[in-house]
């Protein structure tokens, strides 16, 4: 007979103690496992990111170069386009003495008026300052709104003939509830100090007086748009169009013969053909070295600790 089915026989709460302190053990194991796979993926996490990632576009930037800013996804404060770290790359690569122009890469539906103003107007500023490095802007999937306000900063601007350009509008969102909450028998009880307050609230009536404070604010800021998009643009908008400031968006073509660009061609054509110097160097500002880092060791340890809890599970 077995020795564990005569230990059961004659002694079932010795038997009962010895299965617990051979599943703790097999705890512990695993627990041990857990933290050396959670060790190595950490020095894993920190070899990519620091012998990978560092080794990226290690080029002299005292040689002649195009330097390249990519503006990707919405505007917005530290948001996928950051005004501060799109100006603080495009400061760099204006600085920089072998750089001979700068390609602003853009793909964005626009966002923040207040962030796009401030990058339009550094680049502005930074075109005065070094009148020897060009800025141009490449559309490529889209350019709209804010990120067409920015991009009416450059030189010259392309795109391709299928890039959506302009939406030179602003727009305001809002909503209402005041039919479907008497339906429902709800009533409002705000307590304001100031006529307006709640002027965009969207559970009460509107106020035509309140809409008109509205439409005046998006009014003025439209005003700035079309302002700004004429200065950089100058001339060649045509501005006998009814429709160029209708917040409509164009394909490249349409956009072409509107003067919202001012040809067809990719990040590589500008470089190339325009610049005349197919050396890129990327100036993006992207997340630093140790938030990556951090990044990848919490997705790294987020996989060991679920294979850890899936096999407890299955215990």
């Amino acid at each position: 007979m077995p020795f564990s089915a005569n230990l059961n026989e004659n002694n079932p709460q010795l038997a009962q103690v010895l299965q617990e302190y051979i599943k703790e053990q097999r705890r512990k194991r695993r627990w041990g496992i857990f933290f050396k796979l959670f060790i190595l993926a950490v020095l894993i996490a920190f070899f990519v990111t620091f012998c990978t990632d560092q080794t990226s576009y290690k080029v002299l930037r005292d040689e002649p170069h195009t330097a390249l800013i990519s503006l990707e996804g919405e505007i917005m404060a530290n948001g996928p386009v950051d005004a501060n770290k799109v100006v603080g790359a495009l400061r760099m690569a204006m600085k920089d003495p072998g750089t001979k122009g700068v390609i602003l890469r853009i793909n964005s539906p626009g966002g923040s008026p207040v962030q796009s103003d401030y990058i339009y107007t550094e680049i502005m500023r930074l075109r005065h300052q070094y009148p020897k490095v060009p800025v141009y802007a490449v559309c490529t999937e889209i350019c709209a709104s804010g990120a067409y306000y920015i991009a009416a900063a450059a030189k010259d601007i392309y795109a391709n003939p299928a890039s959506m350009v302009g939406s030179i509008g602003v727009i305001m969102k809002g909503f209402g509830f005041t039919d479907a909450m008497k339906k429902v028998g709800i009533t409002q009880r705000n307590v304001i100090a100031g006529k307006y307050k709640d002027f965009m609230d969207p559970f009460a009536p509107v106020d035509p007086a309140a809409q008109q404070i509205a439409q005046n604010m998006v009014d003025i800021v439209h005003e700035q748009f079309i302002a700004a998009v004429e200065a950089g643009r100058g001339n060649r908008l045509q501005k006998n169009d009814p429709d160029i400031f209708s917040g409509l968006i164009w394909t490249g073509v349409q956009a072409k013969k509107l003067g919202l660009i001012d040809g067809y061609g990719s990040t590589g054509f500008v470089a190339r053909d325009v610049i005349k110097e197919d050396k890129i160097v990327d100036y993006t500002i992207k997340p630093n070295p140790f938030e990556r880092f951090a990044d990848r060791i919490g997705a790294s340890a987020a996989n060991v600790i679920l294979s850890q809890v899936q096999v407890h599970l299955s215990e």
